[in-house]
């Protein structure tokens, strides 16, 4: 495969992850923070939510298990996870977190458990789409490409790629 058509499919499958609600604009700023001297800065900022996730995912897996649940301490850590998720723009991790802590405030286990095995899902699904995404990019880059920069909005899409390096150009959606 060329590298015009891994551009082509990178930008497929990134535009679809906005469409499916995985991604928000959110994921679009934290992507423009990367530059030519930070180049991996996605990748690690990305990476620091899945451990932050995982450890959460695990302390709400024993905070709900124990008898007498302390629905404070779930509530912290959902807000924690809800935080994250949103500043690397996981929409739906943030949104089955939003409808979780609503249960907490009604201190309803059994609906808690369901959310939180939403949440799981949520955060395995988003998780396994970003790892897809990153190892495009590395492949794009590994062939001599650049990666697309991508802005949503509204109209035509307009691709410019640079004839070399790794960076990121523009990619406008106007």
């Amino acid at each position: 495969m060329d590298v015009g058509q891994m551009q082509r499919q990178w930008l497929d499958y990134t535009r679809s992850l906005f469409i499916e609600g995985f991604l928000d604009n959110q994921f679009l700023q934290l992507q423009q923070l990367q530059d030519e001297n930070n180049p991996e800065f996605v990748v690690e900022v990305v990476s620091l939510f899945f451990d932050d996730s995982e450890r959460l995912l695990k302390d709400l897996n024993f905070a709900l298990d124990q008898q007498g649940v302390d629905f404070k301490k779930v509530d912290a850590h959902v807000h924690q996870l809800k935080g994250s998720s949103s500043s690397i723009g996981a929409q739906r991790v943030k949104n089955a977190c939003i409808a979780f802590r609503n249960f907490c405030e009604e201190q309803n286990v059994e609906a808690c458990l369901r959310c939180l095995q939403q949440v799981k899902q949520e955060y395995c699904l988003v998780k396994n789409k970003l790892e897809t995404l990153f190892r495009l990019e590395q492949q794009i880059v590994a062939a001599g490409g650049s990666i697309p920069m991508m802005e949503l909005g509204f109209g035509v899409v307009v691709i410019t790629i640079a004839l070399s390096g790794c960076r990121r150009q523009g990619l406008r959606d106007r």
